[in-house]
């Protein structure tokens, strides 16, 4: 009866990886279509992996937040 080769630690690792990436990207594609769901534009938010949603993108250094408008236009 022939022996079962044991798996290479660097075999393995490669397949969690790969299996990691694939669960990384279907958790996108659900949380893109949740935010389309709710209304949102997946293209106009930043997605946050940790989080396993889409946020608001912070404003950059350089600019300003944007003020809301008063309502003087006079």
């Amino acid at each position: 009866m022939p022996k079962k080769k044991q798996q290479t630690i660097a075999k393995r690792n490669r397949e969690q990886a790969v299996e990691e990436k694939r669960r990384l990207k279907r958790e996108k594609k659900q949380a893109v279509k949740a935010a389309r769901a709710a209304g949102l534009d997946p293209e106009q938010l930043e997605y946050d992996p940790v989080q396993g949603e889409f946020v608001q993108p912070a404003p950059a250094e350089g600019e300003a937040p944007a003020a809301p408008d008063s309502g003087d236009s006079d």
